[in-house]
């Protein structure tokens, strides 16, 4: 029986067998967070999806406890915001809001670079441009998505400033819906694979050790994001049907769309 199938008194005896044991309970609560932040960032869970946590801890075979922690670490993210007596949802960000953290992005994002590139290990710059080189052969859209992030968060990973990564990293969280839009729309609208110039840039800058190009490069980086969705909130292009669509894993999470 799937979890939205259970009965609506299931949350009263659907306990986790380990829920009095603090490690078993944290190792649930980091596999439920898991699996819904790869579904967010996937693009699987969409933004404005609302989440009922009674449907989520039966599916897991859990108690509430470790739900409503999974959340909590998954709201500091920015991946879900959780509201008192309104209950949680998929994060969601409109055009203006994305537009406002990309701006923010350009001013943060090219300190956390600059602070990183002369502390990458060789190792650290080899792994990079493996990741470049992939880049220019992957077939999928999520493939690109995923080797993209992990491309630029790694660029920033030596910087020694947590705080700073940590809102790096929830930046590109709550913006990865248009991020996608931007690749599907732009780079991607002609087929898979393709060549980004501007990530060869910022790895030829990378392995000379240059901190000031690297910057310069990063900002512009992101800057042509900006400019796309801007170019869409204009009217250019219909924006990303954001809290709309399938949900394939929905009944499974126990998820409901947000009303508009």
């Amino acid at each position: 029986m799937s979890a939205d199938q259970r009965s609506p008194h299931s949350k009263d005896v659907v306990r986790d067998s380990n829920e009095d044991d603090p490690d078993a309970g944290r190792l649930m609560s980091e596999r439920i967070a898991s699996e819904i932040r790869s579904a967010v960032l996937s693009g699987e869970m969409r933004p404005g999806t609302r989440i009922r946590q009674e449907l989520l801890a039966a599916h897991f075979g859990a108690s509430r406890i470790p739900v409503r922690e999974a959340l909590k670490q998954l709201e500091n993210e920015g991946l879900v915001v959780m509201a008192p007596n309104r209950g949680a949802w998929i994060a969601d960000v409109n055009s203006e809001e994305s537009i406002e953290i990309y701006k923010i992005r350009e001013a943060v994002e090219p300190l956390a670079i600059g602070e990183s590139v002369l502390n990458l290990t060789d190792e650290d710059v080899e792994a990079l441009d493996r990741i470049v080189r992939e880049l220019e052969r992957v077939t999928t859209l999520e493939e690109y998505i995923q080797l993209d992030r992990e491309f630029h968060l790694r660029t920033y990973s030596r910087a020694g400033m947590p705080q700073l990564l940590a809102m790096v990293e929830r930046f590109w969280n709550s913006t990865q819906h248009f991020r996608r839009q931007f690749v599907s729309e732009t780079y991607a609208k002609d087929g898979l694979p393709f060549s980004d110039p501007q990530h060869v840039l910022i790895m030829d800058a990378i392995r000379a050790r240059d901190v000031e190009a690297a910057q310069v490069l990063v900002r512009l980086h992101i800057r042509r994001t900006r400019v796309v969705i801007q170019t869409t909130e204009r009217g250019a292009v219909p924006p990303p049907a954001s809290g709309r669509g399938a949900l394939p894993r929905s009944s499974q999470f126990g998820l409901s769309r947000k009303k508009q």
